[in-house]
Formats: structure tokens, sequence, C-alpha cells
């Protein structure tokens, strides 16, 4: 019995003659907790892609950035990552309240390795981390279910150029996006936010 492979799977496998092959991947690399190779690439990293699903089943993906390290193993059982201001959409925290099933990407573009993370997923306060993520909203705590690393052949080899001014950092003022300083949105944001402020001169 396959821990990770489903009908469809099984399907596509036995269509193109790979069911042998996924035996040995699984049989090889898939695991249900974290290393501490996996602990090392995690959290060296500053981009992760996230995607949820809604109730209804409709994906969403996206892109969480922050300081390499943003992303935490707290254990090999547990990743923990910050939530910070956005656009207010709430997409993918919204879906995973209604649906806690996410899969996490993590790609290293330099060293040219990725890893694939799946669990399950809930909110937590933002002071509830220690040490603290500065301007984090909340907290996603995902509790890990698989882990397998994907073929790296088709990852494009690319260097990290500079951050992202934006990236809460402790001790620095994060300055205000533009699109937020715009007509259509300054007037609807929330209450407090820096954006509302005149711009200094």
């Amino acid at each position: 019995m396959s821990r990770l492979y489903r009908p469809s799977h099984r399907g596509l496998q036995a269509r193109f003659d790979t069911t042998r092959l996924a035996d040995r991947l699984e049989a090889r690399h898939y695991r249900e907790a974290l290393t501490d190779e996996d602990r090392a690439l995690i959290e060296r990293l500053d981009c992760f892609f996230l995607a949820t699903a809604d109730a209804a089943g409709r994906p969403s993906c996206s892109y969480k950035g922050g300081e390499p390290g943003f992303v935490r193993v707290l254990d090999p059982g547990t990743l923990l990552f910050p939530s910070y201001d956005g656009n207010g959409m709430y997409l993918s925290l919204g879906n995973a309240l209604e649906n806690p099933q996410v899969g996490l990407l993590f790609i290293d573009f330099e060293r040219q390795t990725r890893l694939r993370v799946s669990g399950r997923a809930a909110l937590a306060d933002a002071a509830s981390a220690e040490p603290p993520y500065p301007e984090a909203q909340c907290l996603v705590r995902v509790a890990v279910e698989q882990v397998f690393p994907n073929c790296p052949r088709y990852i494009h080899r690319r260097q990290r150029v500079e951050s992202s001014p934006y990236v809460p950092r402790p001790g620095v003022a994060t300055p205000v996006p533009g699109w937020k300083r715009s007509d259509w949105a300054r007037d609807v944001l929330p209450a407090g936010d820096p954006a509302r402020k005149p711009e200094p001169r």
C-alpha cells in the first residue's frame, strides 16, 4: 500500500510505465518528518510557494517572501512562518481556515534543489513566536504530513540580487508600497495603515 499515490496517480504510472520508478522513489525519498538536511534547505531560503484550496476545492498558489530563515523548523513535524501585511484579500489564510491541507514548495535556485512539504495549517497569534517576527499580523503553523524532494533538472539557476526593502526587519522602518498611496486604494485602507498618513516632503 502506497502512502503517497492514489488511483489517479497509479493510472498514469501504468500508462507511462513508471510504476516501478515511482515505487522506488517513494521507498527511498518519501518521508513524514523533516530531516536535518531539510531544515538546512528551508531555513536558508528567503521565499517559498504556498498552495491552498477553499472548501469547494478551488485552488490558489501564492509567493511568500521574507528574510532568510523566516520559515522556521520548530521540530521534525512542525513549520512556522509569518503572515505580513499584504493586499488585504487573505486568500491563502482564508482558504486554510476552510481547508487546512496546504502544500509548500521550497526552491533553492542557486543550488538547483527543491523540496515539497504537505501538511495541515493552523493560524496562531503573532505574539506567540519566540523570537518574534517584526510586523507579523499572525503566524501559520504547519503540521508536516508528507515530505519529498523533486527532480532538479528543470530548475533554472538564478542568483539573489537584493532583498525586497518591504520585508519587515528589526529596527528598520518598513517603507510604504506605492500602490497603497494610489487614489483607488488610499481611502479604503485599514484604520492605522501608515499609507493613510500624508507623504513626507
